[in-house]
């Protein structure tokens, strides 16, 4: 009688594996799909235009001092 519920316990425990790791893979995919939401809403977004236009700008004017940030602040 042991045995046989130890073959339970297994199989149980095997689809307990499956649950999860389908489970996982569908939080996966609902997270890529935010994240991809996320990204163009950003893209659309003023500030996402702004970053943009710098990247093409920066990227156009071959900025040769690499160590230098893009855009500098200046307080007062």
């Amino acid at each position: 009688m042991g045995s046989a519920c130890s073959c339970f316990d297994g199989e149980v425990k095997e689809q307990k594996r499956e649950q999860d790791r389908l489970a996982s893979a569908e939080a996966r995919a609902k997270a890529a799909e935010a994240a991809q939401k996320r990204q163009q809403e950003f893209d659309q977004s003023a500030i996402g235009r702004a970053v943009r236009a710098q990247a093409a700008k920066e990227k156009q004017s071959g900025n040769t001092n690499k160590g230098e940030p893009g855009l500098k602040w200046q307080m007062g």
